[in-house]
């Protein structure tokens, strides 16, 4: 159901499923271009900050994708489905859950090209290929356990796929995507800290930028939230799905 997640919604196209590489690539390409050749921020070389600000945009907006895509298309993953939702016999929280796996193929296309740009620029590394995919997990656990709440909620509030439209839109400018912590006013620098997905980015800055251990404490963040996101998602989950049949 994953992998049809991935295609259907490119049926009838004239390139078809070749849509789900092109579409990562031009728009990775896009930033590649904005930041690296018109922006030309003089930064990286330092142990502060090892690589260059293209790659660490990169880093933030391929973290970002992923949410942004396993957010909005989770929400309405019950809700588009209601003729399953209605089968007795089908297991409903395998919609929210599809739409969330469904992510991290779009995900690894970013990471391929992510790759690539630091690999040519500052030579490879071993440590995206050991932290890589531990954080791709715990961010994949975690985004599944909101998938699963959100999807739960927005059949009894019909607003919800709107407010997370809107939380996508504004959202990365939430976390440290473009900009560094320092950078912010200190009066607002505790709503950095709290907002969880700033965690999953400083740990992909770890793992894709640093190339090495830099925020410890968020490691320990995200393997919480995860773990209670997870479990607090599919137990709101099983609890409401009772009754989605009755109000779609």
């Amino acid at each position: 159901m994953s992998k049809r997640e991935l295609t259907d919604r490119y049926i009838g196209q004239a390139l078809g499923r070749s849509w789900s590489f092109i579409h990562p690539l031009i728009l990775m390409g896009i930033y590649v271009f904005v930041f690296a050749f018109i922006f030309k921020q003089k930064m990286g070389g330092t142990r502060d900050f090892p690589l260059d600000y293209t790659a660490y945009v990169l880093t933030g907006l391929t973290c970002w994708l992923n949410i942004q895509e396993s957010l909005t298309r989770g929400a309405t993953s019950v809700t588009s489905k209601s003729e399953l939702v209605k089968q007795v016999v089908f297991p409903t929280e395998v919609l929210p859950i599809k739409a969330a796996v469904a992510s991290v193929f779009s995900m690894s296309v970013t990471l391929l090209i992510l790759l690539s740009y630091t690999t040519i620029q500052f030579g490879f590394h071993i440590a995206p290929i050991i932290l890589g995919p531990l954080i791709v997990l715990l961010q994949t656990l975690f985004l599944t356990g909101v998938a699963l709440l959100l999807s739960s909620l927005s059949v009894f509030i019909r607003d919800m796929k709107d407010l997370v439209q809107v939380f996508c839109f504004a959202g990365v400018y939430l976390i440290p995507a473009f900009y560094l912590p320092n950078w912010i006013p200190g009066l607002f620098k505790p709503l950095l800290y709290v907002n969880p997905f700033s965690h999953l980015v400083w740990c992909f800055h770890d793992a894709f930028f640093y190339r090495r251990i830099e925020h410890p404490i968020s490691w320990l963040v995200v393997i919480v939230i995860a773990l209670s996101m997870f479990v607090i998602g599919y137990r709101v989950f099983i609890r409401l799905s009772s009754t989605f049949g009755s109000f779609l």
